[in-house]
């Protein structure tokens, strides 16, 4: 316990202020307060200081009772200046002794509180501050010792204690429902973060009519509450299934929910803003802990939001942090400002936080109200605060930078196995791929009707048919593509010109080029493993999961260097390094010099274009390796 020594002068000091927030001087030297815990001035000249507090003494002569750092009513000291000097040299003496003898000093003061109450001991002389406690060998290795078990039982018991509980909230997650990447993400992200010990992850969302039968029939039925939107209150059932180490729970109401499809209704932002009040309200429901919940896109932006403006002083809800990850910021969720109330149930009085570009933005308001804000690579991240790649939101990004994160998604490693894969034609791995992935080239050359030859370079698209995926810059170059000598095979639906386009090139070039205006999720596998070059030149492309498919089945990609496509392939130069090919500028002209590198490397250097073959299977792009960064992420989420 600290002292400070005060000649008999200063225990005529003078005190103003209220008597319960400053000390009041009284009789024989005694300094005494109303509060627990504050410094009582003993007869000796003594000043003793309690718990969590402590006395400042400054060179100016005040006296600052101070409580976890703020300063309380400081009091002027009527010290004289000599007096003043001898107690900051006195103080100064005191801060400068070593840690031992502040903890033998403490130890006693304690052991002599605990025993009868002594007599007031005469003024001890001061301990010369060059004074040092020397420990024998003997006991510095016991104590040394003791603390290495102390250590490890501690980390033991942490390492119990730090598990933290994610909940995922989301419109879709593979195999439930899913339309592209974010069902992908959602269905393998929580089953990698479960596998570390660290994080025990959760998913909800809506319960959709296209359930698969083989899991609806095993779902749970947990309980029904009636969820507040507006001047509504709706029935919502919840429903629960475990599947490969996840639990997932379900959002049933009929009337939003058990309709063909996920998107694309009139009323797409009251299903939403229904699925993100009741996942809210039935937390407190769920027998478990929520830390984090992280938000996914703008179909559950209106999560951080509701929660700061309505739930997080409830006393099942406090403490819980918010992530909301951007998907792909190209879809704000944007409604007319008039539905602030009447849809959403938001007070128009907080209209302006949700308000961007004259109307609602949903996305927006989640940026601004969580706690954090994360990405799905690195480059993306830093290519969303431009106006370039923002779609407008780059003000709020910029302002909202330090809280930014990027994280580079990964794949299903043990789907997208050539070596497992039941949709191949044969099966393989890096070992022999040069031996058994001609045999898939060639059936797929037959099932598509091409002619058969493992000499002709196969160029593949597995991709939505949008000009932002660069289908635009590939209709540009597309003749000069096919003047190569190559096969060109694209499936996908999108636009209706695009489509229209591709079908109208296969009949230009017959035999040559095949378009599947499909999504057939079978056949693709088969072209990840029969193709010999993957295009995917896209304008933007926060992850993108195509090229990390093609490279686990030994496609070489040839990307633009943009988002994702720019953090997961490396330009193989001349071959001997990398596993792709990259270009920068979104034109049909640097699309084509690097197709024609492509081209090159695999007619005139087979043998170096299979070593590059083999260094991409290798590559990982398994969802443990994410796992561990956002294990990571969420640490620091919840130390801030």
């Amino acid at each position: 316990m600290e002292e400070k020594t005060i000649t008999e002068q200063s225990v005529k000091t003078k005190v103003s202020g209220a008597e319960q927030k400053t000390p009041a001087v009284r009789g024989k030297g005694t300094v005494t307060t109303k509060k627990k815990g504050e410094a009582t001035v003993k007869p000796d000249g003594k000043v003793t200081l309690k718990t969590k507090k402590e006395v400042a003494v400054r060179s100016s002569g005040q006296v600052a009772v101070k409580k976890r750092g703020a300063v309380a009513n400081p009091l002027k000291s009527t010290l004289p200046p000599e007096n003043a000097e001898e107690v900051a040299v006195k103080e100064k003496k005191t801060r400068g002794r070593k840690k031992s003898d502040a903890s033998k000093a403490k130890t006693a003061s304690t052991k002599a509180t605990a025993g009868k109450k002594r007599p007031a001991a005469k003024k001890a002389p001061a301990v010369d501050k060059t004074e040092s406690i020397v420990e024998k060998p003997s006991d510095v290795a016991e104590n040394t010792e003791s603390k290495a078990e102390n250590t490890a039982e501690a980390k033991a018991e942490t390492v119990k204690k730090e598990v933290k509980h994610v909940l995922f909230a989301a419109s879709e997650a593979w195999p439930f429902a899913g339309t592209g990447g974010l069902g992908e993400v959602v269905g393998s992200l929580p089953r990698a973060l479960n596998k570390l010990g660290t994080v025990e992850a959760r998913v909800i969302l809506p319960l959709y009519e296209n359930l698969p039968a083989e899991y609806r029939e095993k779902l749970s039925f947990i309980r029904s509450i009636t969820v507040p939107l507006a001047w509504r209150n709706q029935y919502c059932g919840l429903f629960e299934l475990e599947y490969e180490g996840v639990k997932f729970w379900f959002v049933d109401n009929e009337y939003y929910f058990k309709r063909s499809g996920l998107y694309g209704y009139g009323d797409d932002g009251e299903r939403f803003a229904f699925f993100s009040r009741a996942v809210l309200e039935l937390i407190p429901y769920l027998n478990w802990h929520v830390d984090i919940l992280h938000c996914n896109d703008w179909h559950t932006a209106l999560i951080p939001v509701y929660y700061k403006l309505f739930y997080q002083y409830r006393d099942s809800l406090q403490g819980i942090r918010t992530v909301f990850t951007i998907h792909n910021i190209e879809y704000q969720g944007q409604f007319s400002p008039d539905v602030i109330e009447d849809l959403f149930g938001i007070p128009r009085r907080e209209y302006m936080s949700i308000e961007f570009g004259g109307c609602i933005n949903l996305m927006k308001g989640a940026i601004d109200y969580s706690d954090s804000v994360s990405t799905v690579s690195k480059s993306y991240a830093a290519e969303i605060m431009s106006g370039e790649y923002a779609h407008g939101l780059q003000s709020i990004l910029l302002k909202n930078a330090h809280k930014l994160k990027g994280i580079l998604n990964g794949i299903d490693t043990d789907t997208y196995n050539p070596a497992t894969n039941a949709s191949l034609f044969k099966n393989y791995d890096a070992d022999t791929v040069d031996e058994f992935k001609p045999e898939n080239k060639t059936g797929l050359q037959r099932l598509l009707d091409l002619p058969a030859d493992e000499k002709v370079p196969m160029i593949a698209m597995i991709t939505r048919l949008a000009s932002h995926k660069g289908i635009d810059i590939v209709r540009s170059a597309f003749n000069e593509i096919m003047k190569k000598g190559v096969q060109f095979v694209i499936l996908g639906t999108g636009d209706p010109d695009h489509e229209n386009f591709f079908r109208h090139m296969q009949n230009v070039y017959g035999n040559r080029v095949r378009a599947i205006i499909s999504f057939n999720k079978d056949l693709a596998q088969k072209i990840y493993a029969g193709a010999d070059i993957f295009l995917m030149p896209s304008r933007s492309e926060p992850c993108g999961l195509s090229q990390m498919m093609a490279m686990r089945y030994g496609t070489i990609p040839v990307v633009r260097a943009t988002g994702g496509l720019k953090d997961s392939v490396t330009d193989c130069g001349d071959g001997k390094s990398g596993n792709g090919f990259c270009f920068g500028g979104y034109d049909a002209g640097d699309l084509l010099y690097a197709v024609d590198r492509a081209v090159g490397l695999y007619r005139d250097y087979f043998d170096i274009f299979k070593g590059l073959r083999r260094r991409a299977m290798k590559c990982d792009f398994s969802w443990d390796r994410s796992a561990k960064e956002y294990d990571e992420y969420y640490n620091e989420v919840l130390n801030k």
